[in-house]
């Protein structure tokens, strides 16, 4: 019995030893909140320490990811092909590997932020082919031409997702008239279930898994709805017109963020005066209906984040420029919405919001308040050329903001 039992502590050991994390886009569940503690409360005039910087990592909008102390970046060093990078903490260059045709139609820069777990990296290039790449050599594991191969469709500026795991399969949405979303193994790329199609392309935001009353649910938006889906087979449970809120002559389709779940209740929203939409899920989580609308804040791509009940993000005025504001979880109220410098991507960590506006490469290091803009720091990054659209991340102390072929690394540790 001693003997069983012992088994039984080690298979269950076992299980914890090996369980691994998931790191991706956007922080934790591609929130915007990054778990880190102890970090700097103001910066120098001149702002954080850099502790590294690297040139050369390619043209490219996307996000890096730290993974076992290794940099992973994609971004285009030549002609047409997206390349996914690792680097070292001292910059040092460790593989490199192409992995799909890139988008040339608008925009030519790399999109997708890789997605890590178990040594593996899963990535889609800008084009639709989805991989699995070893992360310790870089070799491609597999590739599939999910866009091909499944009849996708992508929308206007290309394929921006960045892959969701679960379990043992990669999720990748295909918009289009065959299938909105696609499961594949994560072992081989083969198929393990594929969506009705709900019509419309692939738009921009990827898609997040959220639990609710203990039950999975897959949140994904194509150019014309916002779906939720069951990741056991790939049942579309509900879908919900967004069509209806784009009113502007452009923009039309373009969803970019990732939705916010709380306590039952969904935000969702894009820019071109999209209203921030609050819908709350019935108890099984079936069906969907609108809490509230809010015509403030209609973050065009730069990720929305929610703190002690109060969202934060910025605004749309118009493609080149927007505001800043907060709105109150429970009732849709707008706390405030001001100026500073132009609109941009935000995350949070240690009790503090970081905004990364999109023209001129401001950062602000900002105290969460419903009652005003708090800006505690700032510093203007300086290397790299064209619009500051990659979101920043934060790990363990460090703060990485991407611009176009440069990253940098601020030591933000207190």
């Amino acid at each position: 019995m001693r003997f069983i039992f012992t088994i039984l502590l080690l298979l269950l050991s076992g299980e914890v030893l090996f369980a691994q994390e998931i790191i991706e886009f956007r922080g934790d569940n591609r929130s915007g909140i990054y778990n880190e503690s102890g970090l700097l409360k103001e910066w120098s005039e001149s702002g954080p320490e850099v502790f590294l910087e690297i040139e050369g990592v390619g043209k490219g909008y996307s996000q890096p990811i730290l993974a076992d102390e290794t940099i992973f970046i994609t971004g285009i060093k030549e002609d047409t092909i997206d390349i996914l990078s690792a680097y070292n903490l001292k910059g040092e260059l460790l593989w490199d590997v192409p992995y799909g045709r890139s988008w040339t139609a608008s925009y030519i820069d790399s999109r997708s932020t890789p997605t890590y777990e178990n040594k593996k990296l899963y990535v889609s290039s800008g084009t639709g082919q989805v991989n699995c790449i070893d992360a310790l050599t870089g070799k491609v594991v597999w590739q599939v031409d999910a866009i091909k191969k499944y009849g996708g469709e992508i929308f206007k500026h290309g394929d921006a997702e960045a892959l969701l795991l679960i379990d043992d399969a990669v999720l990748y949405t295909t918009g289009g008239e065959e299938n909105a979303l696609v499961a594949l193994n994560k072992k081989d790329g083969s198929l393990v279930w594929k969506t009705k199609s709900m019509g419309g392309a692939k738009s921009y935001a990827s898609p997040v898994l959220i639990n609710h009353n203990g039950k999975k649910i897959i949140l994904a938006q194509t150019s014309e709805d916002f779906i939720a889906v069951a990741p056991e087979d790939g049942r579309i449970i509900w879908s919900f017109d967004l069509l209806q809120f784009h009113t502007e002559s452009i923009g039309v389709g373009a969803q970019t963020n990732p939705p916010l779940y709380h306590n039952g209740e969904i935000f969702q929203t894009s820019g071109y005066n999209h209203p921030g939409i609050l819908f709350s899920l019935s108890e099984d989580g079936e069906s969907v209906e609108i809490k509230w609308e809010n015509d403030t804040l209609d973050t065009h791509h730069g990720g929305t984040v929610l703190v002690d009940g109060n969202i934060y993000g910025s605004t749309w005025t118009n493609n080149a420029r927007g505001k800043w504001a907060s709105v109150n979880w429970d009732t849709g109220k707008t706390n405030w919405e001001t100026d500073w410098e132009n609109k941009g991507s935000i995350i949070f960590a240690d009790g503090m919001l970081y905004l990364f506006e999109e023209k001129r490469g401001n950062v602000a290091l900002v105290k969460p308040s419903p009652e005003k803009l708090k800006i505690i720091s700032t510093f203007k990054v300086d290397k790299g050329v064209g619009p500051h659209w990659a979101h920043p991340a934060i790990y363990n102390g460090m703060l990485f903001i991407r611009h176009g072929d440069v990253l940098m690394v601020y030591n933000i540790k207190a």
